[in-house]
């Protein structure tokens, strides 16, 4: 199968390109390093020429509100109406678990907005929301510092590594498309404030992590069930304690 992968450079998308070439696919990477702009449409057009399949793992730029939703609203009209018109027969969209109920944070909303851009598009599709990536531990600590201590919701989260991730698109794309939105999740459940601590002492980073109910999650308030995905997901299979190690030998 031709597949197109617009942000096949990224965390998630890197992975993916890589099983769906040990599959036996083409793959073909939709990214400015590739000479594609997915904002100006430059390259786009080319890029798609004989696509069976687009996987869109492309991500903004920055959080911020009016940046996150030009990005996503751009991106992907370019990218669906470069597909419509190559007669590209699956769309996958990857989106976050919980985007809906986190619509005080402009990110959310973005991607929320994305998932109606792909819902009306014209191309048969498939949405993938994930619970949040193990790999994006980093910005939820940048996100939550109050000082020297990281304050944090001691919200349930379902972490997941960004290779199961991949491995969800890699097998949603092979099939036909769902139209309807589809979920995966991490193997375990944690408490937000727990994860990141034992993040943290993983590193030797001596900072201390507080369990605030008030504390903001990028902007939006976190309860118990906000990134807790619903009742039929598909589980990722990497513990976190195994990714922690993984890690740990892929930075030294």
């Amino acid at each position: 199968m031709k597949i197109v992968v617009a942000g096949g450079t990224g965390v998630v998308g890197s992975k993916l390109v890589d099983i769906l070439r040990r599959r036996g696919h083409e793959v073909r990477i939709a990214s400015r390093a590739a000479g594609v702009d997915v904002l100006t449409r430059q390259g786009l057009d080319d890029v798609m020429v004989g696509a069976e399949a687009v996987v869109d793992v492309l991500n903004a730029p920055s959080f911020d509100d009016e940046t996150a939703m030009r990005f996503f609203e751009t991106s992907s009209r370019n990218i669906l109406e470069a597909a419509a018109a190559e007669g590209v027969r699956h769309y996958l969209a990857l989106s976050i678990v919980g985007c809906e109920r986190l619509q005080a944070s402009g990110y959310f909303r973005a991607k929320l907005a994305q998932e109606k851009l792909v819902q009306a598009g014209g191309v048969p599709y498939s949405i993938l929301r994930s619970t949040q990536f193990f790999e994006f531990l980093d910005a939820v600590v940048d996100d939550s510092l109050d000082g020297d201590a990281v304050r944090l919701a001691p919200a349930r989260v379902q972490f997941i590594a960004a290779e199961d991730v991949a491995a969800a698109l890699a097998d949603i794309v092979e099939r036909a498309p769902a139209n309807n939105t589809i979920e995966v999740a991490g193997p375990d459940l944690f408490r937000l404030d727990d994860l990141v601590r034992r993040f943290l002492a993983a590193r030797r980073d001596q900072r201390p992590v507080v369990a605030d109910p008030a504390a903001l999650y990028f902007g939006a308030t976190l309860n118990d069930e906000t990134l807790i995905s619903g009742a039929v997901p598909r589980f990722g299979h990497t513990e976190f304690d195994l990714w922690l190690r993984r890690a740990g030998k892929t930075a030294a």
